[in-house]
């Protein structure tokens, strides 16, 4: 396998910072609005912007975490089941601004189960999808984010991957995986 450094630490970093001055522009003081990391690897990407706003914004920025396991629609058709992770929305969704947050948008499939997932818990006034790796060529469903991190070209033999000191990393990094045997 081949790998490529797509966003180092630095570029990372700054990435975060511009995604979160395009939210300020769009939700002002996230008085009406709220961040919602889709579990499990969104959580980490929602933790960093929240982070961050939270320095550049005077109110409280609301978030939560949408764990969409059973809202997907291969849960049942793999060999072993997905194990479910925790959700946590301490908020109402009911007429929020929602931003659904996640790292890598590859299929659209994630997405559309996050929809339904978020749509059983409560009807939000309206819904924008914010991803750090927008992954092109690769969409089974018709589903494109309002904010992108980094747009990449992509085939399905090849894989991102989102590294984060928080998982036990030395440094924040995502890589591209090119597998050689296709």
């Amino acid at each position: 396998m081949q790998k490529k450094l797509i966003l180092d630490q630095d570029l990372l970093d700054i990435t975060i910072s511009r995604l979160c001055y395009q939210l300020i522009e769009n939700h002002n003081d996230f008085s009406n609005s709220a961040i919602l990391g889709l579990q499990p690897r969104g959580r980490f990407v929602a933790d960093r912007i929240k982070t961050r706003l939270d320095k550049l914004v005077k109110g409280e920025v609301k978030i939560g975490y949408l764990d969409t396991t059973f809202h997907r629609d291969d849960f049942r058709i793999r060999d072993t089941p997905k194990k479910a992770n925790e959700t946590n929305i301490p908020f109402f969704i009911e007429g929020r601004d929602i931003v659904l947050v996640d790292d890598v948008l590859f299929t659209g499939r994630s997405v559309r189960a996050a929809l339904d997932a978020m749509i059983s818990l409560g009807r939000p006034n309206s819904v924008e999808l914010l991803v750090l790796i927008d992954r092109k060529y690769t969409r089974d469903l018709p589903i494109q984010p309002n904010y992108i991190g980094k747009s990449v070209n992509t085939m399905h033999s090849q894989r991102i991957e989102v590294e984060w000191r928080g998982q036990g990393k030395k440094k924040d990094s995502i890589w591209l995986y090119n597998n050689l045997d296709t």
